[in-house]
């Protein structure tokens, strides 16, 4: 792989594929607050709960999420569909493609389709839903999506009611490995790109891994075992320079306070 994590050569058409999860890997911060912004615009969600969600939207950005983060939101957006029918969700599509298009990472897409060049196929992977997943990945021209399933569905109306696959830690892999079986893919041919260490499972099911944004633990894994390394989203370091600057102007005021007390 080139020193930008672009692929370098490539496996016949046909035998290879990557895979990008999308928080923050494909773009800056989660899809779910994208999400979460149309639907407070639609009326579907409280002000309150919106500003929860932008909280922990930025540490995501900055930390990672934990197990117990994604599960929880999982349960949170199942239960919050709870009667809401399958066409209002769709109808926010655009409203949450106006959001995450923006922050896709034009890097990670020139990635993608070098991949694409190489004779591999693109896929979206990622623990946000299968329909969202599937619109982005058409209007991105990848090839496909693997997402999750929301909520049961019964009459066209969420049931509120987890269900279905959770395209996450274990579950991703289970989902790639099926993919690869039905379309014939080689995984030792395949490459993955992800931020999280619960992706660790997806990394490790195929013949290339990419950190890319990595979080702590990923970022360890990934040097030890000398896997290719990618910073693309610079908030922490932006939010340190801004720290520091702001230490800077206070002991400026400081020591100009003292220095005028001293000429007084």
């Amino acid at each position: 792989m080139a020193a930008d994590g672009s692929p370098v050569g490539g496996a016949a058409p046909g035998e290879g594929a990557a895979f990008f999860d999308l928080d923050k890997t494909l773009m800056q911060g989660s899809s779910a607050f994208q999400f979460a912004r149309a639907a407070y615009r639609n009326g579907l969600l409280s002000r309150r709960r919106l500003a929860a969600d932008a909280w922990a939207n930025t540490r995501f950005r900055l930390r990672g999420a934990t197990d117990e983060d994604s599960l929880a939101l999982r349960q949170r957006i199942a239960t919050g569909l709870s009667g809401s029918r399958v066409l209002d969700l769709q109808r926010l599509g655009p409203d949450v493609l106006a959001g995450v298009l923006p922050r896709l990472y034009p890097r990670m897409l020139a990635v993608a389709h070098a991949h694409q060049d190489a004779g591999r196929r693109a896929y979206i992977t990622t623990a946000a839903s299968q329909e969202l997943a599937e619109i982005l990945a058409r209007v991105i021209s990848f090839d496909g999506a693997i997402g999750s399933e929301l909520s049961e569905v019964v009459d066209g109306v969420y049931t509120g009611r987890v269900t279905g696959l959770f395209a996450y830690n274990t579950g991703k892999a289970d989902a790639i490995r099926e993919l690869a079986a039905r379309e014939g893919l080689d995984l030792d041919q395949c490459y993955a790109y992800t931020d999280s260490v619960s992706d660790l499972p997806m990394l490790e099911a195929v013949g290339h891994p990419v950190a890319v944004n990595p979080d702590r633990a990923l970022a360890a894994i990934a040097r030890e075992r000398d896997w290719e390394l990618m910073r693309l989203d610079r908030l922490g370091r932006q939010m340190k320079t801004g720290i520091a600057l702001v230490g800077a102007a206070a002991a400026g005021g400081v020591a100009s306070a003292a220095l005028a007390s001293r000429r007084g």
